[in-house]
């Protein structure tokens, strides 16, 4: 019965028969339920739930560093007191409890003094901060099919500047919005009656829009690829307002759930605010999974899987990836990364990611600080042959022994790569360039 009914499920949401019955109306179902499955697809599957554990973890370690160093950072601008109500906003859904934790965790900022922690301490407070936002771009690495993060100068360069402006911004972003509201013509407007419940629906609706834009920042600027704005808007519009809502219902929660206080007395704290935290992190990745999906809607119904690829395949991908190099280096004027690479062949980077690092530890590319990918040598003295021997003769993980091959495969196999060699001939990169610009 389950294999019929997984059948018919995955034929109602995969053709196009709601389209056809129902029109436009069906269209909009069908595209719904299909972003819908993929997703309570992917969470089934355990790696984002994995993933937001890991984090709840690494949040627990590095909670206090972050704030200390946003601390720090407020109060070089006078503005340090506006920390404490944002973190209770971020813990209002617990209750009394939110409140409680954002008062011990101030206190333990305020006994944080540069000078009582001294050189060693310092630097485990600055690389617990650091470890944090790597943690979250790795996760957002998966989501995105990433499998190279930022260089370490890069990340730390970046990783740095959302630490020092983020606070900032946000402080000034919430001052704003506070000193718009004390302005006599905004207060004009909300005693108007025309007006009036516009602009309440408005400063109502405010938490959830910084929400949101905070969601669509992180969505872009986290992963180590390129990230449309509109794809990050809607996984940003998804991500805030499922937080929004979760917030209330496990606020309601937290009022109706006596029982967690008897049984686990002392530890409902603890416990409430593991969840909360896991609950938090899970949205956020199941937003940039929806972004991820809106941006690339061919992995819908596929889902994650390890991508295999044909030797034939591999050949012509590793050929076409020096072409697309050598290319943009002979024109001097524009630049190529892995990502550019993807999007020109229309594979996933990911795919990519292990012909890139066989071809760098050949020599045959490079790539500098910014990740743009530059022929490794003279053009000229990049034989094709070494080119196609990177997927072809090179690549395995290894064995303890050699195989026992046959005598006749022995022999096959060797006219096999003598065949290969005498196509490319001494053909080179250069070669190759020069055919393509006839």
């Amino acid at each position: 019965m389950i294999p019929t009914l997984r059948t018919r499920l995955d034929k109602l949401i995969w053709s196009d028969t709601l389209e056809e019955r129902f029109g436009i109306l069906g269209q909009v179902v069908s595209v719904v339920l299909r972003y819908v499955f993929a997703l309570v697809r992917d969470v089934v599957q355990g790696q984002l739930t994995l993933r937001s554990m890991s984090l709840v973890y690494t949040t627990l370690l590095s909670v206090v560093p972050l704030i200390a160093f946003s601390f720090s950072v407020l109060k070089g601008f006078g503005v340090h007191n506006e920390l404490e109500p944002l973190l209770f906003k971020l813990l209002e859904p617990l209750g009394e409890q939110g409140a409680q934790i954002t008062q011990e965790v101030i206190d333990l900022v305020d006994n944080v003094k540069g000078g009582v922690l001294g050189g060693v301490s310092l630097a485990f407070f600055i690389y617990t901060a650091v470890s944090m936002v790597q943690k979250v771009e790795e996760s957002f690495n998966y989501v995105w099919y990433v499998a190279k993060r930022r260089n370490f100068a890069r990340r730390l360069t970046e990783y740095m500047v959302v630490m020092l402006i983020g606070p900032v911004v946000i402080v000034i972003a919430l001052g704003l919005i506070a000193s718009l509201r004390s302005n006599t013509i905004v207060q004009f407007f909300f005693t108007s009656e025309l007006f009036g419940p516009v602009f309440l629906a408005t400063s109502k609706l405010m938490p959830y829009l910084l929400v949101t834009g905070v969601f669509t920042f992180v969505y872009m600027y986290m992963p180590n690829t390129r990230v449309r704005f509109r794809s990050a808007f809607v996984g940003g519009i998804a991500g805030g307002s499922f937080w929004a809502t979760m917030s209330v219902i496990f606020a309601t929660f937290i009022v109706y759930s006596s029982r967690t206080q008897l049984i686990y007395s002392g530890f409902a704290v603890a416990i409430t605010t593991l969840i909360w935290l896991y609950l938090n992190w899970l949205i956020l990745l199941i937003g940039a999974q929806l972004a991820f999906y809106h941006q690339n809607p061919a992995f819908l119904r596929i889902g994650r899987r390890e991508p295999r690829l044909s030797n034939a395949m591999r050949e012509r991908l590793v050929l076409n990836t020096m072409l697309l190099v050598g290319r943009a280096f002979r024109r001097g004027d524009t630049k190529i990364s892995i990502h550019d690479l993807a999007a020109e062949l229309s594979i996933p980077s990911i795919t990519l990611t292990p012909i890139i690092a066989g071809l760098e530890s050949e020599g045959l590319l490079t790539s500098t600080e910014q990740e743009d990918l530059l022929p490794g040598r003279e053009m000229s003295r990049i034989l094709l042959d070494d080119v196609i021997a990177v997927v072809r003769d090179k690549g395995e993980t290894g064995s303890y022994r050699d195989p026992e091959w046959a005598d006749e495969i022995t022999l096959l196999g060797e006219q096999l790569d003598a065949a290969v060699s005498s196509t490319v001939g001494e053909q080179t990169l250069a070669d190759l360039l020069d055919k393509t610009e006839q």
